[in-house]
């Protein structure tokens, strides 16, 4: 199977495991490191593509390491390492707030199952936010430094990174594809959930249960106006 038809081709790739995926814990902005089972989802991710005869032109990022070194990785498998690579913080996982770093379990023997549920997977629900003031606050970390203020969250809900996403859709990733460029995404579980919701128009309530796999590339044919032609789920070999 190939895919150098002339369409252009949009690869979206979640992280391998990362440690907190491991341990249970709400990420979102934290910048935690893949594990070892990680580093082998995205080699395998790579592998999966190259099977399926995919090249890229260009490979786009987060800023959190997770997606950086999943993109590495698998391009590396791909003998593209050489491909441009462009980082950017609305790619970013969603921004859990005061929930970054607590446990799930334990969150929701706190706050109940059902509170933690909504916090989690609703569409319009911020989990409680982090004061601006607070170390742990993107104000306050020096990756951001180039971003106004007022556009890094202390909490989101996956509404919010749509919102922060589309800016990027809009001005970076659609000029590529209509150029006939093919483009990879590393990014995270929301950050891709969001970017689904706006490609097959998924309602606000069928988002909700939509999973992302780690390491499972997600390869979209477009024509020649963007319209989705074809989507494919590139499982790789276990």
């Amino acid at each position: 199977m190939g895919y150098r038809g002339g369409m252009a081709i949009l690869t979206l790739l979640r992280h391998g495991q990362s440690t907190w995926n491991l341990s249970g814990q709400f990420t979102g902005w934290v910048d935690v490191d893949l594990t070892t089972s990680g580093v082998e989802e995205a080699e395998a991710a790579g592998e999966a593509l190259r099977s399926a005869g995919i090249s890229f032109d260009i490979a786009l990022t987060s800023v959190l390491q997770r997606a950086i070194r999943t993109q590495q990785l698998a391009l590396k498998a791909l003998d593209q390492s050489w491909l441009p690579e462009s980082k950017s913080w609305r790619l970013n996982e969603r921004h859990y707030g005061a929930l970054q770093g607590l446990n799930k379990a334990e969150t929701a023997i706190k706050h109940g199952a059902e509170q933690v549920l909504l916090w989690r997977r609703s569409y319009t629900t911020r989990p409680p936010a982090l004061d601006k003031h607070d170390d742990e606050h993107p104000r306050n970390d020096r990756r951001y430094r180039h971003v106004a203020k007022e556009l890094l969250p202390g909490t989101e809900c996956l509404k919010d990174v749509l919102n922060r996403m589309l800016p990027y859709w809009f001005d970076v990733v659609t000029p590529l594809l209509l150029q006939g460029q093919n483009v990879l995404i590393s990014a995270h579980g929301n950050s891709i959930r969001a970017l689904v919701k706006h490609l097959e128009d998924v309602s606000d309530e069928g988002i909700i249960d939509y999973e992302i796999a780690n390491g499972v590339p997600i390869v979209y044919e477009f024509d020649d106006d963007l319209a989705v032609r074809s989507k494919t789920i590139l499982e790789p070999e276990s």
